[in-house]
């Protein structure tokens, strides 16, 4: 018989145990949501709550204005002015191929000015104003204002933007700017100074713009901005406003500049004037040059590879990367040095027959010309290498290395700027690890016998030859040279002068540099550089330089056989006035013949525009009439 009690009861008990595992999966359910929300609530609530305030908030960098450049009379070289500029916000553009198709139905977009844009997009944030056009004049800025409706996402805004009033005048001192490179990034971001770029999309690449960017660039600013969803500004939350960068003052003086500029009449070369009593560099040539109002927003193909191709090479800055050897400008530096080695008196006089030999080799003079009986003061003015390879049996090269050193040949001189090269002041230690064969790396005492004229192995900037000049002119005193005289910064009227920084003296002979000085005052009066200072109503102390680039191999030197940019340099190197001297300068004009010709000349224009400014003005115009 079937105990319908007995199944009751079993069917309870299953329905009982079901009833409790359903509780306690409900209950185990509850309790793991009440465990999140306590996550969520409770242990994540600063986090998730940051997260939600940057799902409604864009922070956005504000650029700073950069600092202007000036010369020391307060000519502008750099400056910034308003310019109109359309943006994009990428994140409130759904189709960015439409939108620049329908802009261009209302303002001017070239293909150039596309892909410039398109890459800024690669390298921008979703909520960065992406510059698509700049330079809208004043016409296409109200017509784009007044079809603005039509785009949202479009900002039609007034942005500083970079030019060089001057154009191609002192253009390789004040370098340019131009668009931050994957380089640039790298570079600020080991400095740990990328956060202080951001928003920025230029940066100085050369001259000052480069060697004093962070004086320039200023302070990022922010402004935190509350979005919609489609990233759209609703209203501003926060904002700090950017520090502009401090304005430099330079030692430059433009008009003296012009003038060193316009003396060289299109020919390659460098010049470097500078303040013997401080080191303020005054002039800073570099020829031919160039605009750096070309790379401000990109520079096109076609200008840029007209720049880099050129044989001129007109983007090298000549005064510090050229190197050169210097010829007979280095003796006055040769003769300090016999004198302080105890080789030579200021009497002592050596035979000069015309030519000086070692061995089986003649070593002659220019021309051959024999000079007779010889001294310093004479070999100076006539300039007779017979004096000067006579000491290689006495000077060794090692010593003049290192008499050589402290007047900055062979190093860099420490001036404000990025690029400097360090150039070759020849010793034992330098043959060995410049060559390989053991051969080679032997120094030989003819070798030294070239080296003494300026030649041979020698390869220094004018930089360097500039710096060691002001140096003797102010009788050992070894100042930094810069070009930067004073900092204005963001806020403050007075500008704070660079302090002069006495790097080194050296002990030079007060009667060695007097017998030298009062020699290179005779060469401008009555020796190699008398025509070019003739009639001059201040005294200079100066030396010509002709420096040899093709071995003639014993064979008489003519100009015209030669190849034009294997010809002779022209040289000159000297101060003024000769006693209480305020300028001290070098030039150098590439593949120009004699330094007495040439050279010379050029240096008569920048003394006389330092000394005689009146004057020099007068004809300055005077040759600007006859030239119209």
């Amino acid at each position: 018989m079937f105990d319908f009690k007995s199944a009751t009861e079993k069917e309870r008990s299953r329905f009982g145990l079901r009833l409790w595992v359903a509780g306690a999966v409900v209950l185990l359910a509850f309790g793991l949501l009440g465990w999140r929300l306590w996550v969520l609530q409770v242990q994540q609530h600063q986090g998730l709550l940051q997260r939600a305030d940057n799902n409604r908030t864009a922070v956005v960098p504000i650029a700073p204005r950069r600092g202007e450049i000036l010369d020391r009379n307060g000519e502008v070289l750099a400056r910034n002015y308003l310019s109109y500029t359309l943006d994009v916000v990428p994140a409130q553009v759904d189709s960015m191929d439409q939108l620049l198709t329908d802009l261009q139905g209302v303002i001017a977009i070239s293909d150039r000015q596309k892909r410039q844009f398109e890459r800024r997009l690669r390298e921008s944030g979703p909520f960065a104003q992406v510059l698509l056009r700049n330079d809208l004049s004043d016409t296409e800025a109200a017509f784009f204002a007044a079809q603005a409706f039509r785009f949202p996402a479009v900002q039609l805004r007034a942005r500083w933007v970079r030019q060089y009033p001057q154009g191609e005048s002192a253009a390789h001192v004040v370098g340019y700017i131009a668009r931050i490179s994957e380089n640039d990034l790298q570079q600020l971001d080991a400095n740990n100074e990328l956060g202080n770029y951001r928003g920025t999309d230029i940066i100085g690449k050369k001259g000052i713009e480069k060697s004093w960017e962070r004086y320039l660039h200023g302070q990022t600013g922010i402004e935190s901005l509350e979005v919609t969803a489609r990233g759209k500004p609703v209203q501003t939350l926060h904002r700090i406003d950017p520090i502009p960068g401090n304005d430099l003052i330079l030692s430059i003086d433009l008009r003296l500049q012009r003038i060193a500029e316009e003396a060289f009449a299109g020919q390659r070369g460098a010049l470097v004037a500078i303040d013997p009593n401080n080191g303020e560099v005054l002039a800073f040539v570099s020829q031919p040059s160039f605009d750096p109002n070309l790379f401000v927003d990109g520079i096109d193909h076609e200008s840029w590879k007209q720049l880099n191709e050129s044989e001129d090479k007109p983007l090298i800055t000549r005064p510090v990367y050229g190197t050169y050897p210097i010829g007979s400008t280095y003796k006055p530096f040769v003769a300090l040095a016999a004198m302080a080695l105890g080789k030579r008196t200021p009497n002592t006089r050596i035979y000069d027959p015309g030519y000086y030999e070692m061995g089986k080799t003649r070593f002659r003079n220019a021309g051959s010309v024999a000079y007779g009986n010889v001294d310093v003061h004479k070999s100076l003015v006539v300039s007779s290498d017979t004096y000067y390879y006579s000491l290689a049996e006495q000077i060794t090269i090692d010593a003049l290395h290192d008499f050589m050193k402290p007047f900055s040949f062979g190093q860099k001189t420490g001036i404000d700027l990025v690029g400097e090269r360090v150039g070759i002041l020849p010793s034992t230690d330098w043959k060995k690890s410049a060559f390989k064969d053991p051969e080679q790396q032997r120094w030989y005492p003819g070798e030294t016998v070239s080296v003494l004229i300026g030649q041979g192995y020698n390869s220094f900037s004018l930089m360097q030859l500039a710096q060691a000049t002001a140096v003797l002119a102010n009788g050992g005193t070894y100042y930094r040279p810069h070009l930067v005289r004073a900092v204005k910064r963001s806020g403050s009227l007075i500008p704070e002068p660079v302090t002069k920084e006495v790097m080194h003296t050296i002990d030079l002979d007060p009667k060695g540099v007097e017998a030298v000085r009062d020699a290179l005052i005779d060469v401008a009066k009555v020796g190699t550089a008398r025509r070019a200072f003739a009639g001059a109503t201040y005294e200079v102390a100066g030396k010509t330089g002709t420096i040899q680039l093709f071995n003639l191999k014993g064979a008489k030197y003519k100009r015209d056989e030669v190849d034009e940019r294997l010809r002779d340099h022209s040289a000159f190197m000297g101060y003024a006035p000769a006693i209480n001297p305020t300028i001290a300068l070098a030039v150098l004009v590439e593949n120009a013949g004699w330094g007495s010709e040439v050279a010379a000349p050029i240096a008569r224009k920048v003394f006389d525009a330092w000394l005689k400014p009146d004057t020099a003005e007068v004809a300055s115009a005077l040759a600007s009439d006859l030239n119209r």
